[in-house]
């Protein structure tokens, strides 16, 4: 399951998603400290359609977790060689320019 939450900043449209269980863990390896805060991650229950209609919506994103990434990865919307691991869950950001 997934959960996301669309924040706006200005002009931008910023999507948090995360896969669900990863809510309030901190993740954390010798270089990385990754907190998956409720507060900016937790909004909507999400299904692969969903996460699919707001990473076309945003205009900045922040994705955690193992099915949130490979979504993202495999729909094109995030490079697979741009994917930071912190204590092994995948992390990636993408910015629409």
């Amino acid at each position: 399951m997934i959960t996301l939450r669309m924040h706006r900043l200005g002009r931008e449209l910023v999507l948090a998603a995360a896969d669900k269980d990863l809510l309030d863990k901190v993740l954390r390896d010798e270089r990385l400290k990754l907190d998956v805060c409720r507060e900016f991650y937790e909004g909507e229950d999400a299904d692969e359609e969903m996460l699919l209609n707001r990473l076309g919506m945003c205009s900045v994103a922040n994705l955690v977790g193992e099915e949130t990434v490979s979504i993202a990865i495999r729909e094109g919307f995030v490079d697979e060689e741009c994917v930071l691991r912190i204590a092994g869950v995948p992390h990636a950001q993408l910015a629409k320019m």
